[in-house]
């Protein structure tokens, strides 16, 4: 049985490349269903891509023979592309409004998206567009391009369509992997803060609830890694992840150096403690016999060690939670612990970093680029860096990281 695409098209002047992705699709033997929204077909005549695709263009809800085309399609589509994707579609999908049926078809499938954005430089930079992107990143939707060249009006800048060539490609290779791009990896994630013991009810410890370390675990497995969770937190493990639970620096060290040679990617976004209680008292320390003296050393340097041990292949990802001097100091740890990505952010805003839901990140990798990305949640940061994973190791789709 051929495998089914449903090709969006959007109104905008690269909507006539749409024709090629079109005649690239069925050439390689994919069934593909055109639908156009009404704006797109100013820019290109539906006779045009019924007579290219596997059956006739659809353009509007009420002019499909069945009364409702959109379950039809969903239910059927192995795979849904947009290209091209305005800014329009983009806010209309993220917010859930289905007003045509192309919006109709995306909320109603539950097969991969791989959206393909197009329109004006400005545009595309807008911090709406960006919120809505990485929205929609966080929800699983795949992105390919924009590209940087010349634009309609004689512009140029970012927010020209990718490649049809590569296009095709991305979607072809996302129905080959079955939404799996990093099925066959082994990817190993830390979360949560660890505990030092001073006594036996006491501890040294952090703010860190584990929450973005988790999601990350999440975003891996869903894409077809093979997961391990090694976490000093007590939440239920997430549906196909395996899970190690620790508490203190050496026992993460241990269940990390143990499983690392056998590790595709790390992802250490655990708050390991830097300093421990050099002896942990036995028993309970008692407030009669007055202020403890308590003598601290450092605990093992894990993402050092990790830095020090990788092997060509091998992917690291560390995390800087900072206060002050955020892109010197995530800089600075990126070099000294040779690390292949740094994601790091300022803990001091209330609505980031530790025991929140959201987070507001800079990510910083070896070849010297910088992404600051906008406030959002760290189920959406997860996708974004579990996307940067992908890109930089070369599979599955390329993944647009907002700038």
């Amino acid at each position: 049985m051929k495998r089914r695409i449903v090709l969006g098209v959007c109104g905008g002047i690269a909507a006539y490349k749409g024709v090629d992705i079109c005649r690239r699709l069925v050439d390689a033997g994919v069934h593909v269903t055109p639908v156009l929204t009404e704006s797109a077909t100013h820019f290109v005549g539906r006779l045009t891509f019924s007579a290219l695709a596997s059956e006739p263009a659809l353009t509007a809800l009420l002019d499909a023979p069945e009364p409702i085309p959109h379950t039809r399609l969903g239910q059927a589509a192995d795979l849904v592309v947009v290209a091209p994707a305005t800014a329009k579609l983009l806010g209309k999908y993220a917010a859930g409004i289905s007003d045509d049926l192309l919006t109709a078809t995306l909320l109603a499938t539950r097969a991969p998206v791989l959206v393909a954005p197009a329109m004006h430089a400005e545009m595309w930079a807008h911090p709406a567009v960006q919120a809505n992107v990485a929205t929609l990143l966080g929800r699983g939707v795949r992105f390919v391009g924009p590209d940087s060249g010349h634009l309609a009006g004689g512009d140029q800048g970012a927010g020209r369509l990718a490649d049809p060539a590569l296009i095709a490609q991305e979607a072809l290779s996302l129905l080959d992997h079955r939404t799996c791009p990093l099925a066959g990896l082994r990817v190993l994630v830390t979360s949560g803060g660890t505990r030092e013991a001073i006594d036996p009810i006491r501890f040294i410890g952090n703010r860190s609830s584990g929450k973005m370390g988790d999601a990350v675990a999440v975003a891996a497995e869903r894409r077809g890694a093979t997961v391990v969770l090694v976490t000093t937190t007590s939440r239920p493990a997430p549906p196909g992840v395996e899970v190690v639970r620790v508490e203190t620096a050496s026992e993460m060290e241990g269940a990390v150096l143990d499983r690392f040679g056998q590790t595709d990617v790390v992802v250490m976004a655990a708050a390991v403690a830097d300093f421990r209680p050099k002896a942990a008292a036995a028993r309970k320390i008692k407030k009669r016999a007055g202020v403890p003296e308590i003598l601290l050393e450092p605990t093992p340097d894990i993402l050092g060690m990790l830095g020090e041990r990788k092997t060509a292949g091998q992917y690291l990802v560390g995390f800087a939670a900072e206060t002050d001097d955020l892109h010197a100091n995530a800089a600075a740890k990126l070099k000294a612990k040779r690390v292949d990505l740094i994601v790091a952010n300022d803990v001091t805003s209330p609505d980031a970093g530790f025991e929140v839901d959201t987070n507001r990140a800079t990510l910083l990798d070896a070849a010297g680029r910088v992404d600051d990305l906008e406030l959002m949640e760290k189920s959406a940061l997860a996708e974004l860096i579990v996307s940067r994973i992908e890109h930089d190791l070369g599979v599955g789709a390329s993944s647009h990281v907002a700038p």
